[in-house]
């Protein structure tokens, strides 16, 4: 079997990169790290470690990358550093400067697994995994935006042109401003290859076409619930087709899901994802998606 390969949002998920939260996101500052008030560093490393028994639980491997106080307190998000394809690894380019060195610790985990590295964005080129979604194994969806901008999008459709692939970028609003981030996958979550979670006000209204004509389902994730996370209701990770896990305490979104026939977990991460705007699917960042 492979070690590595990823051009699909919903496949059984086999191989995972995560970082365990330690001294680096206890000790940071809120107000430099844009963390809201239910931001509690011991309190987040605990509802870490149910997220990683929900994972584990699914028979993921999870490769460890491991905090130890280099200050990086956003490099738990590690859905966005790196880009996985079914041809190696992309080491992208964050757009939010205080992430700059996290690509750095998905390279090193990459190149000691001999996981190939197929590209790299370079300057002045930003993009970032959560505004990339594999709508199918020929096709990835890029959002323009705050953190993803032209010049990263040449960048990655000059990678992925030659293994027969098609980059199709969309423009994404602004909503709360550049401090605050929304990544594509803010507005869309892939439950399986023909079912998603949507907030459809936000989303680009020709990405939106696609998906109808795709014949893909669309959940509608519950407005009052979309703006009282910031979002982070529909940021739901599946394991496997209609097997998903997502932050607790957000019913009627679970609600949907389940009566669309999917499976959902859920774990306390008020002081985590909530208060880190990040949810269950930035904390992975998938290397092997596939059918057993």
């Amino acid at each position: 079997m492979s070690a590595f390969g990823s051009q699909e949002m919903s496949a059984p998920l086999q191989r995972v990169l995560m970082r365990r939260p330690g001294p680096s996101l206890v000790a940071a500052d809120p107000l430099k790290w844009h963390y809201g008030p239910t931001f509690d560093g011991q309190k987040a490393l605990r509802q870490y470690a149910e997220f990683t028994r929900l994972v584990e639980k699914s028979g993921t491997e999870i490769i460890w990358l491991e905090d130890a106080g280099d200050g990086l307190a956003d490099a738990m998000f590690t859905h966005d550093p790196s880009l996985m394809s079914d041809h190696g690894a992309i080491i992208l380019r964050m757009g939010k400067p205080l992430r700059a060195n996290e690509t750095e610790l998905h390279e090193k985990a990459y190149a000691e697994r001999q996981i190939p590295i197929l590209g790299r964005i370079e300057a002045p080129g930003t993009v970032e995994g959560g505004d990339c979604i594999w709508l199918d194994a020929k096709t990835l969806v890029v959002g323009r935006g705050v953190r993803t901008n032209q010049e990263g999008i040449d960048q990655l459709t000059g990678l992925l042109a030659p293994h027969g692939i098609s980059v199709l970028a969309y423009d994404l609003p602004l909503w709360q401003g550049e401090e605050a981030c929304l990544h594509l996958m803010s507005v869309m979550s892939p439950l399986a290859g023909d079912l998603a979670l949507v907030f459809a006000p936000l989303l680009p209204a020709a990405f939106y076409q696609l998906l109808k004509r795709r014949g893909i389902r669309l959940i509608e994730a519950p407005a009052d619930e979309f703006h009282a996370s910031n979002g982070l209701s529909l940021n739901v990770l599946p394991t496997r087709p209609n097997e998903v896990i997502m932050v607790a305490g957000f019913p009627k979104t679970k609600a949907a899901m389940e009566a669309a026939g999917c499976t959902v977990e859920t774990f306390e991460a008020d002081a985590l994802c909530i208060a880190c705007e990040g949810g269950p699917t930035c904390l992975t960042r998938p290397v092997l998606r596939r059918a057993a």
